[in-house]
C-alpha cells in the first residue's frame, strides 16, 4: 500500500489524493510569436491527507502556499487539473449539476473577509434566506423559523434585532457570526472555515472559535480549518498539516507538531509563534529562514523549500523528498529524514 492511499482512510469524511490545481498564465506577444510552451502557477501540486469524521484538521502555512485552493477544491468552487477527491467513500471531483447541489447541501464554507463575503444590498434574513430558497429547503414560514433558531446559535440575539440589518450596519464579528450561519443553515456535515479570524479584533478572534467549537458540537461538524496562524491551529486543531509551495510537508497531531516538529519549516513557523515565556519554548535554537518563497510560476528543483533552508545538502537539489510516515501517524517530507 502506498503513502498516499495510507493517508487516504476509508473512514475519512473528505479525503483528497494527489490533488492538484495549476492556473494557466497568459503570456505576452513575444510569447506568441515565438510560440512558448504555455505557463502555470501550480497551486496545489500533490496534495493527499484525509480528515476524520468529527475532526478539525487544519491546513497551515504561508500566503500563496496553496492551502486556500485546496480548501476551494474540495467545495467544488474550483476544479482540479489531477488528483481525486472522495466524500464518505465515494468519489466526488466531478459531479453533474443536481449532485453538485446535493453535496453543496452537506459541504459548505465560511469565507475569510466579512466585509466582502456577504452581498451589501441584502439584509441579514434575505442573505440567510437565499441558500434555503436554491436548494429548496422548506416553506416560508419553515424558513422564518430555521433564520430564528441559527441565529440565535451564533449569539446573534434577539434575533429580531438584526435580521432587518444590512451588512454595513453590523461589526466585523456579527457580520462573520452571519457568515457561519449563512454556511450552517443548510445542514452541512463538513465545514471549511478559510482563515475565519484574520481579519478579527484579536479581542473577538477567541469568541469566534470558542462558538465554531460550541456548533461543532451542536451540529456534529467536520472542519478543515485553513489559517497562517499556528497559535490558532494549536487551540482549535487535532491534527495538522504544514504546506509549503503547493505541497503538504508535514502532517500529524497538533501535540506531536508543537513537541516535536520535524520539518525545517515547521521549526521555523514555531520560532514565529508568540511565546509569553519564551523559557517555555520547546524549541531554544532559531531556525533562520533566507530569503522569500520561491514563484508557484517558477517552483526551485529537489526540494522546494531548499532555497531558504539552513540544512540543505546536494540531495535537496537534485530529488525532490516523498511524505513518509517517520513514526505512527508522523508524516514528513524531507531528506534529512529519510537518511536516518
Amino acid at each position: 500500500m502506498s503513502e498516499a492511499e495510507q493517508i487516504r482512510k476509508v473512514e475519512g469524511v473528505i479525503s483528497v489524493e494527489n490533488l492538484k490545481k495549476y492556473f494557466p498564465v497568459r503570456g505576452g506577444l513575444r510569447e506568441f510569436i515565438r510560440r512558448s510552451l504555455p505557463k502555470y502557477v501550480k497551486a496545489v501540486d500533490g496534495v493527499t491527507f484525509s480528515v476524520k469524521e468529527k475532526e478539525t484538521f487544519g491546513l497551515v502555512g504561508e500566503s500563496g502556499c496553496g492551502k486556500t485552493t485546496t480548501g476551494r477544491l474540495i467545495v467544488k468552487l474550483l476544479y482540479p487539473t489531477e488528483g481525486r477527491i472522495y466524500f464518505n467513500g465515494a468519489d466526488v471531483t466531478y459531479l453533474s449539476p443536481e449532485e453538485e447541489r446535493e453535496y453543496r447541501k452537506l459541504v459548505q464554507i465560511i469565507f475569510q473577509d466579512p466585509y466582502s463575503s456577504l452581498d451589501p444590498r441584502l439584509r441579514v434574513y434575505d442573505a440567510l434566506e437565499e441558500p434555503l430558497i436554491i436548494m429548496k429547503l422548506g416553506e416560508k414560514e419553515e424558513r422564518r423559523e430555521k433564520i430564528y433558531r441559527i441565529l440565535e446559535d451564533v449569539r446573534l440575539v434577539p434575533p429580531e434585532d438584526f435580521m432587518s440589518r444590512f451588512p454595513h450596519q453590523l461589526s466585523g464579528g456579527q457580520r462573520q457570526r452571519v457568515a457561519i450561519a449563512r454556511a450552517l443553515i443548510v445542514n452541512p456535515i463538513f465545514l471549511v472555515a478559510d482563515e475565519p479570524v484574520s481579519m478579527l479584533d484579536l479581542s473577538i478572534r477567541a469568541e469566534i472559535l470558542e462558538l465554531m467549537k460550541e456548533l461543532k458540537e451542536r451540529y456534529g461538524l467536520t472542519y478543515l480549518y485553513i489559517t497562517h496562524d499556528l497559535s490558532t491551529a494549536r487551540y482549535f486543531c487535532d491534527r495538522i498539516a504544514v504546506m509549503y509551495l503547493g505541497k503538504i510537508v508535514e502532517l500529524t497531531t497538533t501535540d506531536k507538531l508543537i513537541e516535536n516538529p520535524l520539518h525545517p519549516y515547521t521549526k521555523a513557523l514555531l520560532i514565529a509563534v508568540p511565546e509569553p515565556d519564551p523559557s517555555q519554548r520547546h524549541i531554544t535554537k532559531e531556525i533562520p529562514i533566507i530569503g522569500e518563497v520561491p514563484s508557484a510560476l517558477n517552483i526551485p528543483s529537489g526540494c522546494r523549500f531548499h532555497t531558504r533552508c539552513p540544512y540543505k545538502f546536494d540531495l535537496c537539489e537534485r530529488e525532490e523528498p516523498e511524505l513518509i510516515e517517520v513514526e505512527p501517524g508522523h508524516y514528513v517530507a524531507c531528506h534529512l529524514l529519510s537518511k536516518k
